[in-house]
C-alpha cells in the first residue's frame, strides 16, 4: 500500500502487456471472422432463395437480440456438453466472432440494397455472371458504404472482449483486476485499461478512416 502507483505499474507492467496482447488478439480474430461470416450473411438476406433468407433473418435477429455475455456463456458451457472441446479463448472468439457477423450482415444488406437496382441489370446486360457483378460492381461501391458502420462494430468487439474474462480468458480487464487485488489501487488501474482500451479503439478509427480515403471516388 504504500508503493506509489508508478511503482506498481513497474511491477505489472509485464501483466499489463499480456492483458493488451491478449485483448488485440481476441478482438482482431472476432472481427476477422465475423465480418468474413457478415459478408455471407448479407449475400444471404438479400440474393438468397425465401427459405434461405428466412433462416438467415431468424439467425441475425436471434444472436441481435441476445446479450453478448449470454453468448459467450453458451459458447463455453454448451460447446462442452455436446461434446466440444473449446477452450476458453476459442469459446469466446467464436462468440464475439458470431456476434460480429449478425451486425456486419444488417450492414453489408443495406448497403447492397442502397445501390440502383440499374446497375445489376447493367452488368447483365453485358455478359456479367454475378460474381463478376457483385466484385467488379456491386462490392466496392457496397464497401464504401459499410465502412463507417464497420468501424463502430470493431470497436463494440473490443469493448466486448471484456466479458470474456467470466470465463477464464485472461484479457485486460481480468489482468487489471488481478493487479487491483494486490495492491488495491482500483482507481489509478481502472482509468489505465480504460486508456488502453480507448488506444485500441483509436487505432481502429482511424485505420477505417485510412481505408475510406483509400476507397473514396476521386473528386
Amino acid at each position: 500500500m504504500s508503493h506509489t502507483f508508478l511503482e506498481q505499474l513497474w511491477i505489472a507492467r509485464y501483466v499489463i502487456m499480456n492483458g493488451i496482447a491478449m485483448t488485440v488478439s481476441i478482438s482482431l480474430l472476432a472481427i476477422l471472422a465475423g465480418s468474413v461470416l457478415g459478408v455471407f450473411v448479407g449475400l444471404a438476406l438479400v440474393y438468397g432463395g425465401v427459405v434461405l433468407r428466412l433462416l438467415v433473418r431468424a439467425y441475425t435477429d436471434i444472436i441481435r437480440g441476445t446479450p453478448v455475455l449470454v453468448l459467450v456463456l453458451a459458447s463455453y458451457y454448451v460447446s462442452a456438453a455436446v461434446g466440444l472441446d473449446l477452450g476458453p479463448f476459442s469459446a469466446g472468439v467464436l462468440a464475439l466472432a458470431i456476434f460480429c457477423s449478425s451486425h456486419v450482415g444488417e450492414i453489408v444488406r443495406g448497403a447492397l440494397q442502397a445501390i440502383p437496382k440499374g446497375q445489376t441489370e447493367a452488368a447483365k446486360a453485358i455478359g456479367l455472371t454475378f460474381t463478376q457483378t457483385f466484385t467488379s460492381v456491386l462490392w466496392p461501391q457496397a464497401m464504401r458504404q459499410c465502412l463507417p458502420a464497420w468501424v463502430n462494430t470493431a470497436a463494440e468487439m473490443v469493448k466486448a472482449s471484456t466479458l470474456l474474462s467470466v470465463i477464464g480468458v485472461a484479457e485486460l480487464l481480468l489482468r487489471t483486476q488481478e493487479i487491483i487485488s494486490r495492491n488495491f489501487m482500483s482507481l489509478q488501474f481502472y482509468f489505465l485499461a480504460g486508456g488502453l482500451y480507448f488506444i485500441v479503439n483509436y487505432g481502429i478509427e482511424h485505420f477505417g478512416k485510412y481505408v475510406e480515403r483509400k476507397t473514396a471516388l476521386p473528386s
